[in-house]
């Protein structure tokens, strides 16, 4: 991005402005710059609220100055709406963010996501399952999506980054604070393992009102979101409801008539969100969900994926016709976590099909 444009972005970021009415005045022909040279009344013309003229003025060049200085490595990103690295699911919820900023892996944001969300005080129970299914949903090559709070966020993370695998933490300040100051250590591994991500200007400092917003880009960002424990009263809930209304799958991990964080979950269930018991019931379903992205994807093609010998052996024992999971692990010999696992990645890569009662081939 060239120096200017970047600062026309930055300056944006600064500034109450919708990403759906931005992108219907850049998609008019009109530049990113002539957004900074039109009066207020060009600009309600072009459906702007009245003040944005006089907004826009107000951020100074010593801001955008010193927000510069935060891009000291190739790793600190800002992905408007309208780059190809920005995550083509979460541009189709109502309200996208205009730009993300990123301190990691970029590439990530493009990658299949599965958000795990739940209470900041888990049950004994409650965190063992966040460390189980987060683990095994990312050794299946799922990206890890959370929101670095305390309790179930940061053992979703840190179970990812435990095993090897990528996470992604989406926060509720700017990226050059850190909230909670407890997790300064986990925020350094995303970063180096995976990626940080946030909308907000830097700067922003911890403000309540900010994380129910963000959360709308946690679920919108993944084929599906699972709550591993939630009260009835919670952010989770909140996170949960917004991947319902955005059209993605909904998880929820059942608990004890007696636990109170089960049942936030309970509540989920009754609402149409899937109960799930093992992670593989997520992968299953994952691997549809995956494979609907892809073919809706409109950034550029994946490379091609190629089978080493061990998936070559795992596609040999699906058949053209309907093969049974059991069957495939009876064939392998294998444990069922990793026939689940190269499963999904030959679905994903369009190798085999999932259909009702296990797979088939289709090349």
């Amino acid at each position: 991005m060239e120096q200017v444009e970047l600062r026309h972005w930055l300056a944006l970021s600064h500034i109450n402005i919708g990403a759906n009415k931005l992108l219907a005045f850049l998609e008019a022909g009109n530049s990113l710059a002539r957004l900074f040279e039109l009066s207020d009344q060009s600009l309600q013309e072009h459906g702007f609220r009245p003040g944005l003229a006089k907004k826009l003025g107000s951020v100074t060049d010593e801001l955008i100055d010193q927000d510069l200085e935060w891009f000291d490595s190739d790793f600190k990103h800002l992905i408007p709406i309208t780059s190809k690295d920005y995550p083509a699911l979460l541009k189709e919820i109502p309200d996208p963010p205009k730009l993300l900023f990123v301190h990691g892996d970029k590439s990530l944001l493009k990658a299949h996501q599965i958000a795990i969300v739940g209470s900041r005080n888990p049950t004994a129970q409650g965190k063992e399952n966040t460390r189980e299914f987060a683990k095994t949903l990312a050794s299946a090559g799922a990206v890890i999506t959370s929101g670095m709070a305390l309790g179930v966020d940061g053992i979703a993370h840190q179970a990812a980054l435990d095993n090897g695998q990528t996470t992604i933490a989406v926060v509720g300040t700017g990226l050059d604070r850190i909230y909670p100051a407890r997790h300064k250590e986990l925020a350094i591994q995303i970063s180096q393992q995976g990626a940080l991500v946030s909308e907000f200007p830097l700067g922003t400092p911890v403000k309540a009102s900010n994380f129910p917003v963000r959360n709308r880009i946690i679920c919108g960002m993944s084929l599906g979101t699972l709550v591993v424990e939630a009260a009835i009263r919670s952010g989770s809930l909140i996170t949960a409801r917004l991947a319902m209304e955005q059209g993605r799958e909904v998880f929820a991990i059942p608990g004890s008539i007696h636990n109170t964080l089960a049942r936030g979950c309970h509540s989920l269930i009754k609402q149409g969100a899937k109960l799930v018991e093992t992670a593989e019931e997520i992968i299953e379903e994952l691997g549809a969900l995956a494979t609907w992205q892809t073919e809706h994807n409109q950034q550029d093609e994946p490379q091609e994926f190629v089978l080493e010998k061990e998936y070559q052996d795992m596609l040999e024992f699906v058949d053209d016709s309907t093969t049974s999971v059991d069957t495939i692990i009876q064939r392998s010999g294998l444990e069922i976590e990793v026939v689940s696992h190269m499963l999904l990645l030959l679905e994903l890569n369009n190798y085999i099909a999932s259909v009702p009662g296990g797979y088939q081939r289709v090349r």
